[in-house]
C-alpha cells in the first residue's frame, strides 16, 4: 500500500448529493504506488465510480466534492483545479478507460483521428508525426493493420476490437495513472483475457500505476497488487491482493467471494450478500434435473443462417457469411441446455431464430411437435406465447416511459388475455420477488438486478414453456447475479419452465446447464453434460475457453 513511491493520495475523500441528503462517498482514504495496481471491488452503487470520476475530476455537477486528492512528486492537489489546469493533466497524466467503449468512443468519426486528436492536443509535434505514433499504437494494441482500422469507425469494430482502441487514447500520452473502469465486463473471456494481458504489459512498458475497478474479485485476483473492498460507500476491506482475498478478515468480502458459481455449488442455491450479513448462510440443495422429461420440446436439425457478404455488379449475391452452419441439438422438458462461446460465434443468432426474429437458410426448428421455421406474420402468435426471451440489457429492453405494470402486463394485452391487469401485475411481481409497490414506479427507478426481474416477469406473463436467456446475468454484480440465478432456477422448477441458457460466461453455464454446447463459428465445437464440458473437455477450443475464466483458477 503506501510506500515511498507514492504517486496518488486520497484523504477522507467525501462525495455528496445535498438534493437528495446522499453521501455516496464517506470518508475514504487510500494511496497508489508508482508502477502498481490497486484493484477497486464492489456491488454498484458503493462509489467505486465515483471515486474513479472525482480523481479525474469528472464528477457530477450535482455533487460536493470534500477531502484531498494528491497527485505526483510535485503533490499537486487535484480538489480545486480550474478547468483550464485540468486540461494540461486529463488525458495526459491521467488516463481513463471507460466500461462501455461505443458510448464512449464518438460515432461519426474514425477511430484512428480519435487517438490522433488526443496525441495533438497534449504533444507539440506535426501533424505527420501525430499519425505516425497513432499507427504505432494501433499496432501497440495488437490491432492487425493499423492503416485500415485508423480509418474505420467504431460500429466496424468489435467490442474487444474498441476496447483496445480505447487502450490506446488512455495510455498514447504515457500517463503516470490509467484508470480502468470496468474495461472488461461485456467481453468473453479470452477477449478478456488478451485486453487484461494488454493492459498490464504496457503498465510495466511505461511504468504507469492503474486503478482497476470491477465487481469481479477474480478478476482483481489477476491483476491487482492491492485491493480496496467497497461497500455504501465505506471502505470494508483494504489491504495486499492476496492475503485479503485468501484470508479475508470481513463478512462483507467474503459473501462477495462466495456468491460467484463454481465448480463445488451446482445443485446448490447460490448464497447472497444478505444472507452472510444476516448470519443465515444455508445452501439449501436444489432439485436439478429430476424435472426434467425425455420428451423434447425443442429440436433443431441441420440449422443454417446465412448472410449476404458480398455482390456482383447485378446485385447477385456472390459469398455469404454462415453465421450458423449445420447446428443440431435438442431441449428436453424442464431441462437447460447452455449454449456457450465467443462473440460471432453465432449463439445469440440461434436465439432469435427461434422466435422467428432472423430468417435461416436451411434447417428445420420444431417446438412442441410443431415445425416452425416457415411461420408468416401472426402465424408466430401461438409460438411465441410459449416460448420468451430475456434480453442482456433490460434498461435498453424496456420502455422507459411506461410503468412496471403496463411494461409486465403488456404481453397479455397483445394476445388479449389480460382480464385484470392489477391483479397479474400482482402475481408477476410475487414471481420474481419485487413487491406490489414497484407496479406503479418506471424502470429508471430501478436497480439493475431489478430491471431484470421486471425483464423476466414479463417474459413470463404468457406462462411459457421455453424461455431463452441470452446473457441475461452477464452486466450484473456477483451478488445480484447470484439471485437472479437462484430465482430463475426456483421458476424452472415451479412452473417446469425449460431454457436456453445463452452466455460466454462458462461458470455460469455449468451451475445453470444439464447440457452445455460449445460453439465456434457458427458451428458446434464440442457438447456433453455440464460436468463433461467444464471438467474434462475435450477439444482444445474448450480448453481455453475455460482457462481463459479467471473464476476457475485463481480463487
Amino acid at each position: 500500500m503506501s510506500g515511498g513511491n507514492t504517486i496518488l493520495s486520497v484523504s477522507n475523500l467525501l462525495i455528496s448529493f445535498p438534493a437528495q441528503n446522499f453521501e455516496a462517498v464517506k470518508n475514504i482514504s487510500f494511496s497508489l504506488e508508482k508502477g502498481k495496481t490497486l484493484a477497486i471491488v464492489g456491488e454498484s452503487g458503493s462509489g467505486k465510480s465515483l471515486i474513479a470520476l472525482s480523481i479525474m475530476g469528472l464528477q457530477p455537477n450535482n455533487s460536493v466534492l470534500k477531502g484531498d486528492v494528491r497527485f505526483g512528486e510535485q503533490n499537486l492537489s487535484l480538489t480545486n483545479l480550474t478547468p483550464e489546469e485540468w486540461q494540461s493533466i486529463r488525458g495526459k497524466e491521467l488516463g481513463m478507460i471507460f466500461q462501455e467503449p461505443m458510448s464512449a468512443l464518438n460515432p461519426i468519426q474514425k477511430v484512428g483521428k480519435q487517438i490522433q486528436e488526443n496525441i495533438e492536443q497534449h504533444q507539440k509535434i506535426s501533424l505527420k508525426q501525430a499519425k505516425i505514433q497513432t499507427l504505432d499504437w494501433i499496432s501497440k494494441v495488437k490491432l492487425p493493420d493499423p492503416e485500415q482500422i485508423y480509418e474505420r469507425f467504431p460500429h466496424q469494430l468489435s467490442g474487444g476490437q474498441k476496447q483496445r482502441i480505447m487502450i490506446a487514447m488512455a495510455m498514447c500520452n504515457h500517463p503516470a495513472i490509467l484508470i480502468a473502469d470496468e474495461p472488461t465486463t461485456a467481453l468473453d473471456a479470452t477477449v478478456q483475457k488478451d485486453v487484461v494481458e494488454l493492459m498490464k504489459e504496457l503498465q510495466r512498458e511505461m511504468e504507469t500505476a492503474m486503478i482497476f475497478i470491477t465487481h469481479d474479485l477474480a478478476l482483481a485476483a489477476e491483476i491487482a497488487d492491492d485491493l480496496l473492498v467497497m461497500n455504501q460507500g465505506c471502505i470494508v476491506e483494504y489491504g495486499n491482493s492476496e492475503s485479503v482475498l485468501h484470508s479475508p478478515e470481513q463478512v462483507y468480502t467474503k459473501a462477495l467471494l462466495s456468491c460467484r458459481p463454481n465448480i463445488n455449488n451446482k445443485g446448490k442455491k447460490l448464497p447472497v450478500v444478505a444472507d452472510f450479513l444476516s448470519g443465515n448462510v444455508n445452501q439449501e440443495i436444489l432439485l436439478n434435473h429430476e424435472y426434467a422429461e425425455d420428451k423434447p420440446i425443442l429440436e433443431i436439425k441441420d440449422l443454417h443462417i446465412w448472410y449476404p457478404e458480398g455482390k456482383n455488379l447485378f446485385g447477385k449475391t456472390t459469398s455469404w457469411f454462415k453465421a450458423v452452419n449445420g447446428v443440431s441439438f435438442t431441449i428436453n422438458k424442464g431441462e437447460t441446455l447452455g449454449l456457450v462461446g465467443e462473440s460471432g460465434c453465432g449463439k445469440s443468432t440461434v436465439g432469435k431464430t427461434l422466435l422467428g426474429l432472423t430468417p435461416i437458410q436451411s434447417g428445420q426448428i420444431i417446438f412442441n411437435q410443431q415445425q416452425i421455421e416457415s411461420l408468416k406474420g401472426t402465424e408466430w402468435n401461438p409460438v411465441r406465447r410459449k416460448m420468451q426471451l430475456i434480453f442482456q440489457d433490460p434498461f435498453a429492453s424496456l420502455n422507459p416511459r411506461r410503468t412496471v405494470e403496463d411494461i409486465i402486463t403488456e404481453p397479455l394485452q397483445i394476445h388479449h388475455l389480460a382480464n385484470n391487469k392489477k391483479a397479474e401485475a400482482e402475481r408477476l411481481l410475487d414471481w420474481v420477488q419485487l413487491p406490489k409497490s414497484a407496479a406503479n414506479r418506471y424502470p429508471h427507478q430501478f436497480s439493475g438486478g431489478q430491471r431484470q426481474r421486471i425483464g423476466i416477469a414479463q417474459a413470463l406473463a404468457l406462462h411459457p414453456e421455453l424461455l431463452i436467456c441470452d446473457e441475461s446475468v452477464s452486466a450484473l454484480d456477483v451478488s445480484v447475479q447470484a439471485q437472479i440465478l437462484n430465482l430463475l432456477k426456483e421458476l424452472q422448477y415451479e412452473l417446469n419452465l425449460s431454457y436456453l441458457f445463452i452466455s460466454h460466461d462458462l461458470s455460469v453455464v455449468h451451475y445453470m446447464s444439464d447440457n452445455i454446447i460449445v460453439m465456434k463459428k457458427g458451428k458446434i465445437a464440442e457438447s456433453g453434460t455440464a460436468n463433461e464440458i467444464l471438467l474434462n473437455p475435450k477439444e482444445g477450443y474448450t480448453q481455453n475457453l475455460i482457462a481463459a475464466m479467471p473464476e476457475l483458477h485463481s480463487l
